[in-house]
Protein backbone atom coordinates (compact mmCIF):
# COMPACT_ATOMS: atom_id res chain seq x y z
CA UNK A 1 0.00 0.00 0.00
CA UNK A 2 2.28 2.25 0.79
CA UNK A 3 4.18 1.68 -1.62
CA UNK A 4 2.03 2.33 -4.66
CA UNK A 5 1.24 5.54 -2.95
CA UNK A 6 4.85 6.62 -3.24
CA UNK A 7 5.08 5.21 -7.03
CA UNK A 8 1.60 7.60 -7.32
CA UNK A 9 3.02 10.52 -6.52
CA UNK A 10 6.36 9.81 -7.51
CA UNK A 11 5.05 9.39 -11.13
CA UNK A 12 2.64 12.22 -10.94
CA UNK A 13 5.41 14.45 -10.12
CA UNK A 14 7.31 13.34 -13.40
CA UNK A 15 4.70 13.45 -15.50
CA UNK A 16 3.62 17.10 -14.80
CA UNK A 17 7.24 18.13 -15.42
CA UNK A 18 7.53 15.92 -18.72
CA UNK A 19 4.02 16.81 -19.86
CA UNK A 20 4.13 20.44 -19.28
CA UNK A 21 7.51 20.52 -21.67
CA UNK A 22 5.49 18.48 -24.34
CA UNK A 23 2.25 21.23 -24.07
CA UNK A 24 4.45 24.42 -24.18
CA UNK A 25 6.23 23.15 -27.13
CA UNK A 26 3.30 22.11 -29.06
CA UNK A 27 1.11 25.55 -28.51
CA UNK A 28 4.68 27.80 -28.74
CA UNK A 29 5.12 26.29 -32.64
CA UNK A 30 1.25 25.80 -32.79
CA UNK A 31 1.22 29.54 -32.16
CA UNK A 32 3.89 30.40 -34.89
CA UNK A 33 2.12 28.36 -37.13
CA UNK A 34 -1.02 30.43 -36.74
CA UNK A 35 0.64 33.70 -37.11
CA UNK A 36 0.74 34.58 -33.35
CA UNK A 37 3.39 37.62 -32.12
CA UNK A 38 6.24 36.15 -31.02
CA UNK A 39 6.11 38.61 -28.30
CA UNK A 40 2.74 36.64 -26.80
CA UNK A 41 3.96 33.24 -27.36
CA UNK A 42 7.29 34.11 -25.54
CA UNK A 43 5.89 35.82 -22.51
CA UNK A 44 3.02 33.51 -22.09
CA UNK A 45 5.01 30.22 -22.92
CA UNK A 46 7.33 30.59 -20.32
CA UNK A 47 4.90 31.50 -17.50
CA UNK A 48 2.75 28.56 -18.26
CA UNK A 49 5.00 26.57 -18.43
CA UNK A 50 6.35 26.92 -15.34
CA UNK A 51 3.04 27.19 -13.89
CA UNK A 52 1.53 23.95 -15.54
CA UNK A 53 1.95 21.27 -12.77
CA UNK A 54 0.70 23.57 -9.96
CA UNK A 55 -2.95 24.55 -12.73
CA UNK A 56 -3.14 20.77 -13.27
CA UNK A 57 -2.65 19.92 -9.82
CA UNK A 58 -5.08 22.54 -8.23
CA UNK A 59 -7.44 22.54 -11.14
CA UNK A 60 -8.21 18.19 -10.31
CA UNK A 61 -7.70 18.65 -6.51
CA UNK A 62 -10.25 21.65 -6.77
CA UNK A 63 -12.72 19.82 -8.70
CA UNK A 64 -12.51 16.47 -6.39
CA UNK A 65 -13.26 18.40 -3.16
CA UNK A 66 -9.46 18.59 -1.83
CA UNK A 67 -9.60 22.64 -1.44
CA UNK A 68 -6.90 21.68 1.47
CA UNK A 69 -4.25 20.30 -1.57
CA UNK A 70 -5.29 22.98 -4.11
CA UNK A 71 -4.85 26.23 -1.63
CA UNK A 72 -1.71 24.17 -0.25
CA UNK A 73 -0.20 23.61 -3.64
CA UNK A 74 -0.69 27.09 -4.63
CA UNK A 75 0.27 28.56 -1.09
CA UNK A 76 3.43 26.46 -0.45
CA UNK A 77 4.63 26.85 -4.28
CA UNK A 78 5.37 30.94 -4.03
CA UNK A 79 7.21 29.79 -0.33
CA UNK A 80 9.13 27.06 -1.51
CA UNK A 81 9.93 29.27 -4.63
CA UNK A 82 11.41 32.02 -2.56
CA UNK A 83 12.88 30.19 0.28
CA UNK A 84 14.25 27.06 -1.33
CA UNK A 85 14.61 28.48 -5.20
CA UNK A 86 15.67 31.80 -4.86
CA UNK A 87 18.05 30.46 -1.36
CA UNK A 88 19.75 27.80 -2.97
CA UNK A 89 20.57 29.54 -6.20
CA UNK A 90 21.98 32.84 -4.31
CA UNK A 91 23.95 30.23 -2.20
CA UNK A 92 25.52 28.62 -5.39
CA UNK A 93 26.28 31.98 -6.94
CA UNK A 94 24.95 35.73 -5.69
CA UNK A 95 22.28 36.58 -8.24
CA UNK A 96 21.86 40.15 -9.50
CA UNK A 97 18.54 41.71 -9.54
CA UNK A 98 16.96 43.75 -12.30
CA UNK A 99 16.31 47.00 -12.05
CA UNK A 100 12.31 45.90 -14.01
CA UNK A 101 11.81 43.34 -11.25
CA UNK A 102 12.04 46.28 -8.52
CA UNK A 103 9.64 48.67 -10.46
CA UNK A 104 7.17 46.59 -12.36
CA UNK A 105 6.78 42.54 -11.10
CA UNK A 106 7.30 42.82 -7.46
CA UNK A 107 5.75 45.57 -6.37
CA UNK A 108 3.02 43.20 -8.35
CA UNK A 109 3.78 39.86 -6.69
CA UNK A 110 3.43 41.84 -2.64
CA UNK A 111 0.02 43.26 -3.70
CA UNK A 112 -1.26 40.13 -5.48
CA UNK A 113 -0.40 37.79 -2.20
CA UNK A 114 -1.71 40.35 0.14
CA UNK A 115 -5.11 40.30 -2.04
CA UNK A 116 -5.28 36.45 -2.01
CA UNK A 117 -5.07 36.73 1.99
CA UNK A 118 -7.55 39.12 1.97
CA UNK A 119 -9.76 36.94 -0.59
CA UNK A 120 -9.03 34.26 1.88
CA UNK A 121 -10.24 35.52 5.17
CA UNK A 122 -13.73 34.86 5.05
CA UNK A 123 -12.89 30.87 4.75
CA UNK A 124 -13.45 30.75 0.95
CA UNK A 125 -11.98 32.13 -2.21
CA UNK A 126 -15.46 32.64 -4.41
CA UNK A 127 -16.01 32.46 -8.21
CA UNK A 128 -15.79 36.37 -8.45
CA UNK A 129 -12.70 35.84 -6.57
CA UNK A 130 -11.75 33.81 -9.17
CA UNK A 131 -12.55 36.04 -11.75
CA UNK A 132 -11.09 38.98 -10.38
CA UNK A 133 -7.54 37.21 -10.30
CA UNK A 134 -8.00 36.49 -13.77
CA UNK A 135 -8.60 39.63 -15.14
CA UNK A 136 -5.26 41.53 -13.51
CA UNK A 137 -3.65 38.53 -15.23
CA UNK A 138 -5.06 39.74 -18.48
CA UNK A 139 -3.96 43.14 -17.74
CA UNK A 140 -0.69 42.83 -16.70
CA UNK A 141 0.09 40.59 -19.83
CA UNK A 142 -1.21 42.73 -21.64
CA UNK A 143 0.51 45.34 -20.25
CA UNK A 144 4.03 43.61 -20.54
CA UNK A 145 3.33 43.23 -24.45
CA UNK A 146 2.72 46.96 -25.09
CA UNK A 147 5.50 47.27 -22.53
CA UNK A 148 8.18 45.25 -25.54
CA UNK A 149 6.91 46.32 -28.01
CA UNK A 150 7.41 49.92 -27.28
CA UNK A 151 10.71 48.62 -26.01
CA UNK A 152 10.74 49.81 -22.09
CA UNK A 153 10.81 45.80 -21.40
CA UNK A 154 12.83 42.64 -22.81
CA UNK A 155 11.92 39.25 -22.92
CA UNK A 156 14.32 36.70 -21.57
CA UNK A 157 16.55 34.59 -22.89
CA UNK A 158 14.06 31.67 -22.19
CA UNK A 159 10.98 33.66 -23.13
CA UNK A 160 13.24 34.26 -26.83
CA UNK A 161 13.72 30.82 -27.16
CA UNK A 162 9.94 29.94 -26.81
CA UNK A 163 8.97 32.81 -29.25
CA UNK A 164 11.56 31.13 -31.63
CA UNK A 165 10.84 27.56 -32.38
CA UNK A 166 11.88 26.50 -35.84
CA UNK A 167 8.93 25.24 -37.97
CA UNK A 168 8.50 21.10 -37.91
CA UNK A 169 5.48 18.70 -39.03
CA UNK A 170 1.98 19.81 -38.00
CA UNK A 171 0.93 16.43 -36.92
CA UNK A 172 4.19 16.56 -34.34
CA UNK A 173 3.07 19.53 -33.15
CA UNK A 174 -0.42 18.68 -32.65
CA UNK A 175 0.60 15.84 -30.97
CA UNK A 176 2.65 17.40 -28.38
CA UNK A 177 -0.01 19.47 -27.67
CA UNK A 178 -2.30 16.62 -27.17
CA UNK A 179 0.01 14.33 -24.82
CA UNK A 180 0.91 17.26 -22.68
CA UNK A 181 -2.65 17.92 -22.00
CA UNK A 182 -3.17 14.46 -21.72
CA UNK A 183 -0.27 13.92 -19.43
CA UNK A 184 -0.69 16.68 -17.07
CA UNK A 185 -4.43 15.64 -16.80
CA UNK A 186 -3.18 11.69 -15.80
CA UNK A 187 -0.34 12.92 -13.95
CA UNK A 188 -2.29 15.53 -11.64
CA UNK A 189 -4.88 12.82 -11.34
CA UNK A 190 -2.24 10.07 -9.63
CA UNK A 191 -0.23 12.74 -7.73
CA UNK A 192 -4.04 14.46 -6.08
CA UNK A 193 -4.65 10.48 -5.52
CA UNK A 194 -1.63 9.46 -4.08
CA UNK A 195 -1.60 12.76 -1.95
CA UNK A 196 -4.53 12.09 -0.22
CA UNK A 197 -3.73 8.66 0.08
CA UNK A 198 -0.45 9.88 2.32
CA UNK A 199 -2.66 12.10 4.36
CA UNK A 200 -5.04 9.40 5.37
CA UNK A 201 -1.99 6.85 6.06
CA UNK A 202 0.41 9.56 8.05
CA UNK A 203 -2.95 10.91 9.74
CA UNK A 204 -1.73 14.47 9.19
CA UNK A 205 -4.21 17.08 6.98
CA UNK A 206 -4.33 17.42 3.21
CA UNK A 207 -3.31 20.96 3.68
CA UNK A 208 0.24 19.78 4.98
CA UNK A 209 0.70 17.55 2.11
CA UNK A 210 -0.23 20.09 -0.40
CA UNK A 211 2.14 23.00 1.91
CA UNK A 212 5.16 20.35 1.20
CA UNK A 213 5.17 17.52 -0.61
CA UNK A 214 3.09 18.80 -3.36
CA UNK A 215 3.99 22.35 -3.69
CA UNK A 216 8.01 20.96 -3.68
CA UNK A 217 7.17 18.85 -6.47
CA UNK A 218 4.70 21.35 -8.75
CA UNK A 219 7.97 24.12 -8.37
CA UNK A 220 10.62 21.53 -9.75
CA UNK A 221 10.22 23.45 -13.17
CA UNK A 222 10.83 26.77 -11.35
CA UNK A 223 13.73 24.99 -9.33
CA UNK A 224 15.48 23.68 -12.52
CA UNK A 225 15.19 27.00 -14.64
CA UNK A 226 16.51 28.78 -11.71
CA UNK A 227 19.70 26.56 -10.87
CA UNK A 228 20.38 26.29 -14.82
CA UNK A 229 20.62 29.87 -14.76
CA UNK A 230 22.52 30.46 -11.59
CA UNK A 231 25.16 28.07 -12.85
CA UNK A 232 25.40 29.16 -16.09
CA UNK A 233 25.68 33.15 -14.85
CA UNK A 234 22.50 34.39 -15.75
CA UNK A 235 22.05 35.68 -12.13
CA UNK A 236 18.98 38.02 -13.22
CA UNK A 237 17.21 35.44 -14.83
CA UNK A 238 17.23 33.38 -11.81
CA UNK A 239 15.15 36.33 -10.26
CA UNK A 240 12.43 37.31 -12.83
CA UNK A 241 11.45 33.30 -13.36
CA UNK A 242 10.69 33.18 -9.46
CA UNK A 243 8.75 36.69 -9.40
CA UNK A 244 6.95 35.94 -12.71
CA UNK A 245 5.91 32.22 -11.45
CA UNK A 246 5.01 33.37 -8.65
CA UNK A 247 2.81 35.85 -9.91
CA UNK A 248 1.30 33.56 -12.15
CA UNK A 249 0.50 31.02 -9.75
CA UNK A 250 -1.97 33.69 -7.86
CA UNK A 251 -3.26 35.21 -10.53
CA UNK A 252 -3.91 32.18 -12.96
CA UNK A 253 -3.62 29.18 -10.78
CA UNK A 254 -5.82 30.60 -7.96
CA UNK A 255 -7.96 32.37 -10.20
CA UNK A 256 -8.68 30.08 -12.54
CA UNK A 257 -9.28 27.28 -9.68
CA UNK A 258 -11.36 29.14 -7.81
CA UNK A 259 -13.08 30.41 -11.29
CA UNK A 260 -14.18 26.85 -12.25
CA UNK A 261 -14.06 24.73 -9.21
CA UNK A 262 -17.62 24.32 -8.02
CA UNK A 263 -18.24 27.16 -4.90
CA UNK A 264 -15.20 28.39 -5.54
CA UNK A 265 -12.38 27.00 -2.83
CA UNK A 266 -12.74 26.26 0.98
CA UNK A 267 -9.93 28.21 2.90
CA UNK A 268 -9.18 26.28 6.13
CA UNK A 269 -8.08 28.11 9.81
CA UNK A 270 -4.56 27.04 9.34
CA UNK A 271 -3.85 28.13 5.93
CA UNK A 272 -5.70 31.81 6.71
CA UNK A 273 -4.17 32.27 10.64
CA UNK A 274 -0.28 30.82 9.08
CA UNK A 275 0.25 30.18 5.42
CA UNK A 276 -1.14 32.95 3.52
CA UNK A 277 0.51 35.37 6.15
CA UNK A 278 3.93 33.32 5.80
CA UNK A 279 3.53 33.98 1.62
CA UNK A 280 2.92 37.84 2.31
CA UNK A 281 5.62 37.93 4.49
CA UNK A 282 8.41 36.17 2.28
CA UNK A 283 6.84 38.40 -0.19
CA UNK A 284 7.81 41.41 1.50
CA UNK A 285 11.27 40.22 2.85
CA UNK A 286 12.12 40.30 -1.13
CA UNK A 287 12.24 44.23 -0.78
CA UNK A 288 14.92 44.50 1.59
CA UNK A 289 17.02 41.93 0.14
CA UNK A 290 16.88 43.00 -3.39
CA UNK A 291 17.45 46.52 -2.91
CA UNK A 292 20.51 46.00 -0.48
CA UNK A 293 23.08 46.43 -3.50
CA UNK A 294 20.72 45.19 -6.35
CA UNK A 295 21.31 41.46 -5.10
CA UNK A 296 20.93 38.50 -3.19
CA UNK A 297 24.13 37.31 -1.97
CA UNK A 298 24.96 34.27 -0.22
CA UNK A 299 24.54 35.50 3.35
CA UNK A 300 20.78 36.50 2.01
CA UNK A 301 20.59 32.74 0.54
CA UNK A 302 21.73 31.38 3.48
CA UNK A 303 18.84 33.02 5.57
CA UNK A 304 16.15 32.11 3.35
CA UNK A 305 17.16 28.73 3.65
CA UNK A 306 16.95 28.96 7.44
CA UNK A 307 13.81 30.19 7.28
CA UNK A 308 12.11 27.70 5.31
CA UNK A 309 13.69 24.67 7.91
CA UNK A 310 11.75 27.02 10.53
CA UNK A 311 8.50 26.92 8.39
CA UNK A 312 8.36 23.33 7.86
CA UNK A 313 9.60 22.47 11.85
CA UNK A 314 5.99 24.72 12.32
CA UNK A 315 4.06 22.79 10.15
CA UNK A 316 5.76 19.59 11.42
CA UNK A 317 4.68 20.83 15.19
CA UNK A 318 1.07 21.53 13.76
CA UNK A 319 0.82 18.05 12.35
CA UNK A 320 1.86 16.37 15.27
CA UNK A 321 -0.50 18.27 17.62
CA UNK A 322 2.25 19.84 19.57
CA UNK A 323 1.91 23.61 18.90
CA UNK A 324 -1.60 24.85 19.52
CA UNK A 325 -1.04 28.45 20.87
CA UNK A 326 -1.51 31.28 18.31
CA UNK A 327 0.89 32.63 20.68
CA UNK A 328 4.10 30.40 20.05
CA UNK A 329 3.24 30.87 16.78
CA UNK A 330 3.88 34.90 16.84
CA UNK A 331 6.60 34.08 19.16
CA UNK A 332 8.27 32.08 16.43
CA UNK A 333 7.45 34.96 13.76
CA UNK A 334 8.93 37.64 16.11
CA UNK A 335 12.58 35.76 16.42
CA UNK A 336 12.05 35.21 12.49
CA UNK A 337 11.65 38.88 12.06
CA UNK A 338 14.76 39.62 14.76
CA UNK A 339 16.63 37.44 12.66
CA UNK A 340 15.91 38.75 9.31
CA UNK A 341 16.92 42.46 10.50
CA UNK A 342 20.22 41.22 12.01
CA UNK A 343 21.50 39.65 8.81
CA UNK A 344 19.75 42.17 6.79
CA UNK A 345 21.88 44.81 8.67
CA UNK A 346 24.92 42.96 8.54
CA UNK A 347 24.13 43.39 4.13
CA UNK A 348 23.60 46.84 4.89
CA UNK A 349 27.04 47.07 6.65
CA UNK A 350 28.98 45.38 4.06
CA UNK A 351 27.34 47.49 0.71
CA UNK A 352 28.42 50.80 2.85
CA UNK A 353 31.82 49.09 3.49
CA UNK A 354 32.34 48.11 -0.34
CA UNK A 355 31.50 51.87 -1.61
Amino acid sequence: MTLSIFLMIGGGLVGLVVAAHWLVEGAARLGQRIGISAIIIGLTMVAFGTSAPELAVSLRAGFSGSADIAVGNIVGSNIFNILLILGLSAVILPLAVHADVLKRDLPLMIGVAALAWLMAVDGRISTPDGLLLTAILAAYLGWLVMAVRKGRAELDPEAQEAAQKKPRALWIDLLSVVAGIGGLVLAADFLVTGSVELARLLGVSELVIGLTIVSLGTSLPELATSLMAAIKGERDIAVGNIVGSNLFNILSVLGLTALIAPGGLLISAQAIALDFPVMVAVSLLCVPIFFIGLRISRADGAMMLLLLAGYLSVLVLLARGQLFSTAAIWQIGAAAAIFVLLVQGGSVLRVRASQ
